[in-house]
């Protein structure tokens, strides 16, 4: 298990001649498949952000990200953070705010979002936006 905000910072590395390609500012959630979708990286020579699908990554080790693949996506998603976002029922009513998100490394699968109220299962996921998280009531 790991912590999205663990992640963040971590260098990442294209395996194909050792190049660092940046450090990951953030992860992008599927909330559909309740799946870590892409990662977000802010480097290079001109500090841009660079989307990697999360089937490019090659490992997500403790102290590096290393990719297989530096191709962005087609299209690339939205920015839309989840640490630090209202969290909202589909009736609207407020559940706190994302502190993290607990994830399973090898395969991106998302196993609980951390609030500031309660633990959320990945099942409960309706969307992410500006605004808010939206989950199901329950």
């Amino acid at each position: 298990m790991m912590l999205f905000s663990q992640v963040r910072g971590r260098p990442v590395v294209a395996s194909a001649g050792a190049v660092e390609l940046g450090v990951v500012t953030s992860l992008t959630v599927d909330t559909a498949s309740g799946r870590v979708g892409h990662v977000r990286v802010r480097g290079g020579r001109f500090r841009r952000e660079t989307v990697l699908a999360w089937d490019a990554l090659e490992s997500l080790g403790p102290d590096v990200v290393l990719v297989r693949s530096t191709a962005a996506p087609e299209p690339v998603p939205p920015r839309h953070d989840i640490l630090g976002s209202r969290v909202l029922t589909e009736a609207g009513n407020e559940r706190g705010t994302v502190l993290d998100v607990v994830f399973e490394p090898r395969t991106g699968r998302i196993l609980t979002v951390v609030t500031t109220l309660d633990e959320l299962p990945p099942d409960r996921l309706l969307g992410l936006g500006d605004h808010a998280l939206v989950v199901r009531t329950g």
